[in-house]
């Protein structure tokens, strides 16, 4: 692309960002702090204001105060579509934009659409609504997270499956924390305002535990704070961190290299720079070569890192640590991320020659290198 190019992409993409709509999410740590009550309420503000906002979709869960609250404002019917025989509901997303309020409520963001949907989840939903020029209010549990998913699931000894891409609360023109104190949040559950007597017990046993609601807090907390600080840089000096570039480095690991890539997008996000996963593809891997699942494993972890923010580099080398370099050379890396060896004393003596090779190469290069646990 030549400079002339280049400079014509970047006024459009300024006069598209101009159309898009402000996009404000709450995050609270768990089901039932209030998030969609919130919203609610804010709904009514913005009515009381002459605001043209409507209800495009908001889940209950049968709570009572919550139900309260819709009435006297606008909602959008909900579509019905046929799936396995059974007639379910769906947010409409046609009819929003069709209608096009001035600001759309829009409940659980990592919900995942019924199939035969344009989108297989409701945040590309919430993107496509953006884009169409209309505000949105939307909420999301922590634990939906995706670059927090490892660490909820070592909280909680749960693995959360619907999961919302970091790129998208990236986006986020305002993020709110919906907070509540663990004794208040267990409270409510016991009395019946989260879920349905026959599941309190199980949850009072399982993701409702004290010390793990204290965690999810925590988290909550310290994750909003990020938000709010990078938006406070970004606004203050648009070149803030901007000369940092990461390279995340997978192999065909599926575990490891979903913790590089989730770690990596993190420090990618907090320093609002661009990042890379790179792949090397040996020979003893190539496509003829590699096995089925190590395959599958490799193509979803792209994906993963794709939503999170990253651009894929594949490369075809058997000098694995000479090719790394010739990425980071190429794109202006400053900091290299890699997966910590599970290998024992014996092994390590033994094999780690491509870490060796890294750091001797590295020593010359003005790059860091991390090691990701």
């Amino acid at each position: 692309m030549t400079e002339k190019e280049q400079n014509v992409q970047h006024f459009l993409d300024l006069i598209k960002k101009s159309r898009r709509g402000k996009f404000k999410l709450y995050i609270g740590m768990s089901a039932g702090v209030g998030k969609s009550y919130r919203m609610l309420q804010e709904a009514h503000a913005l009515l009381r204001n002459g605001i043209n906002v409507k209800i495009g979709y908001i889940e209950t869960h049968a709570r009572k105060e919550t139900e309260e609250l819709i009435e006297g404002l606008p909602v959008i019917a909900r579509k019905k579509m046929f799936y396995k025989g059974k007639e379910l509901e769906e947010m409409d997303l046609q009819a929003i934009i069709s209608l096009h309020p001035e600001v759309v409520i829009v409940d659980e963001l990592a919900h995942t659409n019924i199939q035969g949907s344009k989108n297989e989840k409701r945040w590309q939903d919430v993107l496509d609504i953006l884009a169409a020029g209309i505000n949105v209010i939307s909420a999301v549990n922590i634990q939906h997270i995706e670059s927090l998913n490892e660490d909820v699931r070592q909280i909680t000894g749960i693995e959360v499956k619907e999961r919302v891409p970091d790129s998208v609360l990236a986006q986020a023109d305002e993020v709110v924390n919906i907070d509540l104190a663990a004794d208040d949040l267990i409270g409510r559950l016991k009395e019946g305002k989260i879920y349905h007597p026959e599941k309190i017990e199980t949850a009072l046993q399982n993701f409702f535990k004290s010390e793990h609601i204290l965690q999810l807090r925590e988290l909550a907390l310290k994750e909003v704070a990020s938000q709010v600080e990078r938006k406070v840089e970004t606004e203050i000096s648009q070149t803030a961190f901007r000369h940092e570039r990461f390279l995340a480095c997978i192999s065909s690991n599926e575990k490891m290299a979903k913790t590089v890539i989730r770690k990596t997008a993190r420090l990618a996000n907090y320093y609002h720079s661009k990042w890379y996963v790179l792949y090397v593809q040996t020979t003893a891997e190539r496509a003829d070569k590699i096995a089925l699942d190590k395959q599958r494993h490799l193509i979803n972890n792209f994906k993963l890192a794709t939503e999170l923010g990253a651009e894929i580099i594949k490369t075809e080398s058997d000098k694995i640590a000479h090719a790394i370099i010739e990425q980071a050379e190429a794109r202006h890396i400053t900091t290299i991320c890699i997966g910590k060896p599970h290998l024992n004393l014996i092994k390590i003596l033994m094999s780690t020659n491509v870490l060796n090779e890294l750091l001797k190469k590295l020593s010359s290069y003005d790059i860091d290198l991390v090691i990701l646990s």
